[in-house]
């Protein structure tokens, strides 16, 4: 839903349902998307965030069919598409994910022409009037980047990308964007990383020269499509698990002009003092498929941990106090989770530099752990939860 002010496009992501096929995806939408449409925004278009995987994205480019019916399922009930998961190239849901999800990364051509296939979607069913963007990974896990080479590659790719983003608004009208995502334990990571990456990779003569080569356009051209077509999802809790100033951070991106195309609200774990007790408490949410990245401060010094089984293992040898942040993504409405705490407060202090000044025109809601959830903080159904959600969001932004 547009909610107004310039502060753009709210929705939750589709991440949250089943849709690792199209057929999946198809059934959550018809099943959610009106009853939350109807709980938050009865008497307006309401904003899709549409997860697509490799395998949906292959079949949908090339059956116009299912793309026209899809269209008018979205026009039925007063529905548009503004963004996109990209993402999670397979499996998502009842499986084991771990760091398989940035695979295929930026390194390979799968990962290319996944993208490329979802751009093509997005400048068909999505309306006019609305630039759609591509949330995708963060090039790759940060130990595979372990050569000048493989950088270089990642970077060609994201190029040919940008190519083909230009062609595609040159053909159809239709303006798409990049968004890559940083996250903890990848290539890109912190802002410093996002800011260093685009400084000397992306916004250079020579990135305008090899995307000038590759598109067959200018190179005045090129230096504008290098801004024009890519840019970062801005994930607060990611940010918020590696410690950083929030305010800061975004005002540093500004600074270093590389747009923000979409804010993500996401809230994580936090505890402010590890005790046993807490660890006790925190092996509920150990025990899933997904990463749980953690950043432990103690005396003074940051340590990370891919998985929160590392971080209990050193509270082991060496108890003693520290804070921990740990990505696992928690219901955005909640501040405490009983004795342990979140880092709502990120999302806060962003929306309170996207108030100030609107930072990007698409915002979503990422909590996609429902079915990971520990028992004690499911109140409702998943539509009762998303709700909510989307609710105390706007309710941020509009007095």
């Amino acid at each position: 839903m547009d909610i107004g002010n310039k502060y753009g496009h709210l929705s939750y992501s589709t991440l949250v349902h089943p849709g690792d096929t199209w057929e999946q995806m198809r059934e959550s939408l018809h099943k959610y998307l009106p009853q939350v449409k109807k709980r938050v925004s009865p008497h307006a278009p309401f904003g899709v965030s549409i997860r697509l995987s490799a395998a949906t994205a292959a079949e949908l480019v090339e059956n116009r069919e299912e793309r026209d019916d899809i269209k008018r399922f979205f026009k039925e009930n007063d529905l548009y598409v503004y963004t996109a998961n990209a993402f999670v190239y397979g499996s998502f849901k009842n499986t084991l994910v771990k760091e398989q999800v940035y695979e295929p990364d930026w390194h390979s051509e799968e990962r290319l022409q996944y993208t490329k296939n979802v751009a093509d979607i997005l400048a068909d069913i999505s309306p006019a009037g609305v630039a759609p963007s591509i949330q995708t990974a963060p090039l790759a896990f940060r130990p595979k980047v372990n050569s000048p080479e493989y950088l270089a590659t990642m970077t060609r790719n994201v190029l040919r990308m940008i190519a083909h983003l230009a062609d595609l608004e040159s053909r159809t009208g239709r303006r798409v964007t990049l968004a890559i995502e940083p996250e903890p334990a990848c290539y890109l990571e912190t802002t410093d990383d996002v800011v260093t990456y685009f400084r000397d990779h992306v916004h250079t003569g020579a990135a305008a020269r090899q995307l000038a080569e590759i598109g067959g356009m200018p190179v005045s051209e090129a230096i504008g499509s290098l801004r024009r077509y890519v840019g970062i999802v801005y994930d607060i809790c990611h940010q918020a698990v590696e410690c950083e100033d929030i305010e800061a951070s975004l005002n540093r991106l500004v600074d270093a002009g590389i747009p923000i195309f979409k804010l993500q609200e996401a809230s994580a774990v936090r505890v402010p003092e590890v005790t046993q007790a807490n660890v006790d408490l925190l092996k509920k949410f150990a025990d899933t498929i997904y990463l749980t990245q953690t950043t432990e401060q103690k005396d003074g010094k940051i340590r990370q941990y891919l998985n929160l089984e590392e971080a209990f293992d050193a509270w082991e040898r060496d108890p003693g106090p520290r804070e921990w942040r740990i990505h696992f993504h928690v219901p955005v409405f909640l501040d405490a989770l009983g004795s342990l705490g979140t880092t709502r407060f990120a999302i806060e202090e962003a929306l309170r530099v996207h108030k100030a000044l609107p930072l990007s025109t698409h915002l979503e809601i990422e909590t996609y752990t429902w079915d990971v959830l520990p028992d004690h903080l499911k109140t409702g159904d998943i539509v009762d939860y998303v709700s909510r959600e989307l609710d105390w969001v706007r309710g941020q932004l509009i007095d």
